[in-house]
């Protein structure tokens, strides 16, 4: 058997991260008359480069298959939508963006953050992989190139004369299994003096909060900042400032430019922030071996508390149908015997099944109908959010459920 190779230096991998047993792709959900049929199901196991820190899985399904036809769509948060509005205010002030600039996003989905960019009159562009996806995007008026980024389509966005002043991605940069590819057209598609924010999940806060679920086959990167670094310099980009955000259970935005550009310099955030990875390790391959034995002592935690519940004759349905709750469902082995169903405001899911456990999905109206004694939620990034939606659950005494970094019942 080869060798898996890590995906930025192409070191063996040898070192074990996670093992979460066989999974299906978290978004591939089921209609009804495919729940007799069989189902693909892959390793779920990530690795830690020793090299470079990178911690990664293997890719076993094309980005073509999983993204081409994609059922995540972005503007079904609110707390999404706002943190997207103030993102595009601060960035306009930041870098005096007007009329005359070019704002482009890699996997730009529905539109949802570059309408803010565009109501405001400044030049946006949007390159999204998933045509049903994208047609979304375009029905609100956003210019949207249906394409995967890369080398290829960076050096077309030249030739027609396309560079950002600002190019963004949002929740992307793990998404991408070439990612030198990737990491190399943002070089090419960025103006001389132009910036690069890349938004996604801190690795730190995954292993601090145990957030195992966030591992599935969409992800094939799982990121710190020493790794990121690593990957931008090997193309001419250097990280010179960075956010801690509390979005998605704590990401990281970094801000990247040309090694040349010498008009913005380093900042104090970033240095601090080196700082802490290392203080915590992260520049130690014994660190990243440890993680597994906290998730296994979860599952056995999660899987006895609804266990208890079930035995006193409670019921208990999910809220929510992330890609994050598929792979916690399917790790745990939580089936249709312990969760009556869950519900999505994403019309695109609803009347759909969960991939592996085959849990249905309604609308969130069904739980006023069913009035279930618990409510799972999956989504736990977005828990106040929902919270506060289900809030009615008390008027019959339920209660919410959230299952990272522990299982925690919240009255």
């Amino acid at each position: 058997m080869t060798k898996a190779q890590c995906r930025f230096c192409k070191t063996d991998l040898k070192h074990s991260f996670v093992d979460l047993g066989m999974s299906p792709l978290s978004n591939s959900y089921l209609k009804a008359e495919q729940l007799n049929q069989s189902e693909k199901f892959y390793p779920l196991h990530t690795y830690v480069c020793s090299k470079c820190l990178l911690i990664q899985l293997e890719e076993f399904e094309s980005p073509d298959h999983i993204f081409s036809d994609y059922a995540y769509f972005s503007s079904y948060s609110n707390s999404w939508l706002k943190h997207c509005q103030q993102y595009t205010n601060l960035m306009i002030e930041k870098f005096s963006l007007s009329q005359s600039s070019q704002v482009i996003e890699i996997a730009s989905n529905d539109g949802y953050l570059l309408q803010y960019f565009h109501n405001q009159q400044i030049p946006v562009l949007g390159i999204e992989p998933a045509v049903n996806v994208a047609k979304v995007a375009i029905a609100k008026g956003i210019n949207t190139t249906v394409k995967f980024f890369g080398v290829a389509t960076a050096q077309e966005l030249v030739s027609q004369a396309q560079q950002a002043d600002l190019l963004l991605g949002n929740n992307v940069l793990a998404h991408v299994p070439d990612i030198n590819d990737f990491v190399a057209g943002m070089q090419i598609a960025l103006k001389p003096d132009g910036v690069i924010t890349m938004e996604f999940p801190h690795l730190l806060q995954l292993i601090n909060q145990n957030q195992f679920d966030t591992i599935y086959h969409e992800h094939f990167s799982y990121l710190s900042l020493i790794a990121v670094s690593q990957i931008f310099a090997a193309h001419d980009l250097t990280i010179f400032d960075v956010e801690e955000l509390p979005t998605h259970g704590g990401s990281l935005r970094i801000y990247a430019k040309h090694h040349d550009n010498h008009q913005l310099t380093i900042s104090d955030r970033l240095i601090a922030l080196q700082e802490k990875e290392k203080d915590a390790g992260l520049d130690q391959v014994q660190t990243y071996l440890k993680f597994s034995e906290q998730v296994i002592a979860s599952k056995h935690k999660l899987l006895s508390f609804l266990i208890d519940i079930k035995r006193s004759g409670k019921t208990i349905v999910g809220y929510g149908a992330p890609a994050k709750g598929n792979t916690l469902l399917n790790y745990c082995g939580i089936r249709g015997d312990f969760l009556d169903y869950t519900c999505d405001r994403s019309p695109h899911k609803q009347g759909l099944f969960l991939p592996g456990t085959h849990i249905p999905i309604y609308a969130p109206e069904q739980i006023q109908v069913t009035k279930p004694d618990y409510v799972l939620i999956l989504p736990w990034n977005l828990k106040e959010e929902i919270q506060e939606q289900l809030a009615y659950i008390r008027q019959w005494d339920g209660k919410f459920i959230v299952p990272i970094p522990e299982v925690e019942v919240l009255e």
